[in-house]
């Protein structure tokens, strides 16, 4: 037989020689079997879990059918809504004599990332007066989390009891890493990438569904000391389930206690209950508590509905005042961010640095962060109702109790994989549901479904 040149062979050449040796040989196939040394170990990954679903949802020509995957808002008619106070806000930019599409500087948009940081502090925080803040405009709240993950993987040595100018970080001496027992998936990838051990601490209490709070105050104090704690600001990601006020002060005391730095991802604040300041309630208090640097990854995909423009920042708060070291923290982030996307995007950050530094435009955003949250609570409102009228087994008070986007419903796996294939409503395998999914037009059919998918096994 005739050897092949694969290197030398076009692909239609190579179509042809593999017909001429045997005509029921797919050329494709026989690409596929060929080992290539440069990628030998590459290994097919099964799709992103939430995307996956989703693309399985859109797959679907049943009707009726409901997607309560993907966390984005949608208005009463199912159709995704952009917000009065971005409409206005976008014409204004366009409509500025200055507008261009110049780069921004590294660290991105300064009217930004000044405006977003008094967002999530409040503008009268210390933070500002005593200069103790530095920020860097991100790519939405993962590019955030990638950014905070890439310099803590670096620099962070407040696990290790005694540093020198010779201190390097490694995968000997690095931080453990906590993030709450579920999270949203993607926390762990980031920072598993960055080469953090990636544990788990208890959050959600399956048998009560409620907030498993001792679990989670024990498994802080058994955490090795300066470890760092990953904490949801508000509307926890994917439970909807938040610490009280009373609660909170004592994770961030005990989190004090040891010494461990806080991340707090922000990525729904005014979006939860329609109020920036009750939604960055948390937050502001372990500035207030905590005496260790704390970590703040902000996004504004959810509370402007501005999911495909990517706008967020990190900021970075010390405890006390040091000029040089928040230089130096500034000139490092500048490096990783010119390494990996040189300069962030200007349009969408240009949009919501116009809402935040406008009275009036802020005005009207907030009143869009009440229609969003207002209808939300709404829909948990009306599917706990329906499902209670419908005396489906279980309690679903749990439902109003929680806060957000999401909803952990306690649906199980067997019952997820009933609702899509019997009755083409899609959602997490966790039983997570995005209630934006929801509305007046499609609930009484989801809590039917629910009620006939438990009723289902319960007979079994």
């Amino acid at each position: 037989m005739q050897a092949l040149n694969l290197r030398t062979t076009t692909r239609s050449g190579l179509s042809s020689s593999l017909r001429k040796i045997n005509p029921f040989l797919s050329a494709n196939l026989f690409l596929r079997s060929i080992s290539t040394p440069a990628f030998a170990n590459i290994k097919q990954l099964p799709p992103d879990p939430l995307f996956g679903i989703s693309a399985r949802s859109k797959a679907d020509k049943r009707s009726p059918k409901v997607d309560l995957v993907l966390g984005a808002y949608r208005d009463n008619e199912g159709k995704p809504w952009i917000l009065p106070s971005v409409k206005v806000a976008e014409e204004l930019v366009k409509a500025d004599p200055s507008y261009n599409h110049e780069y921004l500087a590294i660290d991105g948009f300064k009217t930004l990332t000044v405006a977003a940081s008094k967002v999530a502090l409040g503008a009268e925080s210390s933070v500002f007066s005593e200069n103790r803040i530095v920020s860097s405009q991100t790519l939405s709240g993962t590019g955030a989390l990638h950014l905070a993950g890439v310099f803590l993987s670096k620099f962070y040595t407040g696990n290790i009891s005694s540093v020198n100018a010779d201190t390097t970080i490694s995968s000997e001496n690095r931080s453990k890493f906590y993030v709450s027992k579920p999270t949203w998936a993607n926390h762990i990838q980031i920072f598993d990438s960055q080469g953090f051990d990636v544990k788990t601490y208890r959050y959600w209490n399956d048998a009560s569904k409620t907030l498993d709070f001792e679990g989670y105050l024990e498994d802080i104090n058994n955490a090795p000391s300066g470890s760092i704690f990953l904490l949801h600001s508000c509307a926890h990601n994917p439970t909807g389930l938040d610490p009280t006020p009373e609660q909170w002060i004592e994770i961030l005391n005990t989190i004090k206690s040891k010494k461990h730095l806080a991340i707090f991802d922000t990525a729904y604040q005014g979006f939860a209950s329609g109020d920036l300041t009750k939604d960055a309630w948390a937050l502001r208090k372990g500035v207030e508590i905590l005496d260790t640097p704390i970590v703040i990854c902000q996004s504004f995909a959810k509370n402007t509905g501005m999911y495909g423009e990517r706008v967020g920042a990190l900021h970075v708060v010390l405890p006390e005042t040091n000029e040089p070291l928040l230089s130096a923290i500034a000139s490092q982030l500048k490096k990783i961010t010119r390494s990996e996307l040189s300069n962030p995007p200007a349009y969408g950050a240009k949009i919501v640095a116009q809402i935040l530094s406008s009275p009036e435009l802020s005005e009207q955003w907030n009143k869009d962060l009440v229609t969003m949250s207002g209808r939300i609570n709404k829909m948990r409102a009306l599917l706990r109702e329906n499902l209670e009228k419908l005396n489906t087994p279980g309690t679903w008070n749990h439902i109003t109790d929680q806060i957000g986007m999401f909803s952990f419903t306690g649906l199980k796996k067997e019952h997820v994989e009933r609702l899509a294939e019997k009755h083409a409503i899609y959602l997490v395998g966790s039983g997570r549901i995005s209630v934006a999914g929801l509305n007046e037009n499609n609930v009484e059919y989801v809590a039917k479904a629910i009620d006939e998918t438990i009723r289902h096994f319960e007979s079994k």
